[in-house]
């Protein structure tokens, strides 16, 4: 399946790094990764959040990154791009299953006004039964965001009817290690599913 391209600038500049291989990655000096890795490393990326899942349950990244987990972040507005990516990353985690390994697609609303835990709860119901949807206050949010180095900004448009541009990575986080892997939204659920694989064996 062909996934769509973000046509807002900040995403087009994101895809355009992508292309060329440059992610901010955290290697903490771990090779063992080396053989599993396609992305350049170029510094640190993830870190620390407070945030509230889908069921209102207020978590920080080490209550939710307990597995080998698929962050994105979207919001549940958005017409496409968002449910395709979310829905690729829940195949992932599905095949993974098959295989005997348990991953967490988690999606990161960069919508706070909108994206209540109910709406949330909808939203990543409707995609994968182990997918949790985080959210929070704009400020959690924003730090959540700038710790992944992920860029989003509200269009104009009325209280109700909007929409927000925003970068379509997804990063692979592992417990004790974060982030060691970003995928672009080109990826199809099979190269991903065995690059997580080889990711998880090889921690």
């Amino acid at each position: 399946m062909a996934w769509k391209y973000a046509v807002s600038a900040g995403v087009l500049i994101a895809a355009v790094l992508g292309g060329l291989g440059y992610f901010i990655l955290s290697d903490r000096g771990e090779a063992r990764f080396a053989h599993c890795r396609e992305t350049a490393i170029a510094g640190a990326i993830g870190g620390e959040f407070s945030l509230v899942t889908h069921e209102g349950r207020p978590v920080t990244d080490a209550d939710v990154i307990d597995r080998p987990s698929l962050i994105y972040f979207g919001y549940t507005f958005c017409p496409d791009v968002c449910p395709l990516d979310a829905a690729r990353n829940a195949v992932v985690a599905d095949i993974l299953a098959q295989n005997g390994l348990d991953a967490r697609p988690i999606f990161i609303s960069v919508d706070p006004e909108r994206d209540t835990p109910e709406v949330l709860s909808r939203f990543v119901g409707n995609l994968h039964e182990r997918m949790i949807g985080l959210t929070g206050t704009p400020e959690q949010v924003r730090a959540a965001s700038q710790a992944y180095r992920t860029f989003y900004q509200k269009q104009d448009g009325d209280d109700e009817f909007y929409l927000v541009d925003h970068s379509t990575f997804s990063y692979l986080a592992l417990p004790e290690h974060g982030v060691v892997e970003v995928y672009r939204r080109t990826q199809s659920p099979e190269e991903i599913a065995e690059s997580v694989a080889c990711f998880a064996a090889a921690s």
